[in-house]
Formats: C-alpha cells, structure tokens, sequence
C-alpha cells in the first residue's frame, strides 16, 4: 500500500505586489478561489489525501467562509502560519505522523498536473527527498539595483545557465525525515524545504518539474494562469 499520503500547504501571501484587495491565494482564478484549485489538483492525483492548510490567523475564517461558500469540504487541518515561511512549514509537521510522505507545495500554485503529482509520489517511495526543478533558459547577469531606480552591471563574472535550476514545489519527504530537518534552528539560507533538508545533510533526487507549474505573483501571472486553465481544460 505504501505510505499514507499528506499535503502540506503554506497560504501566507498578502497579495500586495498583486494589487488585490484580498490575499493572492483566495483571489478567483477561474471561477474559484486559487487555493481552491491547488488543493483540486492533488485531490485529483491523491484523492484520501489529508490536508493541512497554513494561513496566518487573519485568514482563517476567510478562508473557512469560501470553503463554505464553495461547497468545498475536503478532509484538511488548519494550522496558523508562523514569523517565516520556515516557522510555518514547521507548525504544518506537527499534524504529521511519522512514516508517511508528506508534500509541501506553495498555495499559489494551482496549475501542477495530477500526473506529476501522482509520480512524483511514487518517486518519493523509494528516496527521502524528491524536488522538481526546471533549467533557466534566459541569459543570466549579475546586476545590482541602483538608488535612482537604474540598474548597474557588476564586476562578478557571468552565470553559467546550463547549471542553473528554478526550483519549484511541491517537493516530497519521507516525514520522519523532513521532520527532523525543521527541528534545527532557523538560517536564513533556508529559502525552500530542500534548503532545509539538505542543511541536515539530506539527499535531495532533484527531477525535472512543468513549464506551467508557476508561481502567482503578480497581475501578469494571473493572466497568463486564466490562459493556461484554458489549455489545461482546468
């Protein structure tokens, strides 16, 4: 049967480089709200999945309020976010048990496959760690942001592309190991949970991610997401 199955999601975006007048994640995309649609998405692949959603205490009844308005009740555990997204993702392992494999993937992402869900899962049966990532494909500089809003060339020598990855989410742990990694302290070189882990000397199975898992951020992103849901047939 393998191990049961968790979904860790981390909803702590206030929507300001949005310009929206709600949190990005509760914002409609498609008709519903994006949070809405992550969480579709791995109950599509992993449909006994359990969810524990993270929000800041703010959003909760937001939250609960378009759950309830939506007629969408799927089996989750809402947990208060912490200072970081590290202290977060943290307060999110507490619901988790040892011996499962538990997925943490950002709330603004709802255009992950089923598909890759449900392999990269597989994948994670076998390995503690499995985290998708996608090769950068534009010319890379070093370039500083300068005080009068120009931006300045430095003197560092150039990016070598071929080596350089966007990490993305959801990225997969046997829990009992992910657990342990988030009992050390907080460093502020822990960007991502692959971050974390590897800090604890895990090896991560890096693996190809999808061109259309992004990130919602912006206005922009938002729009090329509603064409995307077009394409997705989402």
């Amino acid at each position: 049967m393998g191990r049961s199955k968790y979904l860790i999601v981390t909803a702590g975006g206030s929507g300001t480089r949005m310009g929206a007048p709600v949190p990005k994640q509760f914002m409609l995309l498609n008709g519903k709200p994006v949070l809405q649609m992550t969480m579709e998405r791995f109950l599509d692949a992993v449909p006994d999945i359990r969810i524990i959603t993270v929000l800041p205490a703010s959003s909760v009844q937001m939250w609960k309020d378009l759950c309830y308005g939506n007629n969408f009740t799927p089996r989750q555990s809402i947990v208060e976010g912490g200072f970081t997204r590290f202290h977060s993702v943290r307060n999110g392992l507490e619901r988790v048990p040892d011996g499962a494999l538990v997925a943490i993937h950002d709330g603004v992402r709802p255009l992950v496959s089923p598909e890759f869900i449900a392999s990269a899962f597989s994948m994670a049966e076998e390995v503690p760690a499995v985290v998708p990532a996608m090769p950068c494909t534009d010319t890379l500089r070093p370039i500083v942001g300068m005080p009068d809003g120009t931006l300045s060339r430095t003197g560092d020598p150039g990016v070598d592309r071929s080596r350089v990855f966007a990490v993305q989410t959801p990225q997969i742990f046997w829990s009992e190991v992910i657990r342990d990694a988030y009992r050390q302290a907080y460093d502020m070189s822990f960007t991502d949970d692959a971050s974390v882990a590897e800090k604890k000397g895990v090896e991560v199975r890096y693996v190809y991610g999808q061109k259309a898992n992004i990130k919602l951020t912006t206005p922009d992103d938002m729009m090329l997401a509603e064409a995307l849901c077009r394409v997705l047939h989402y």
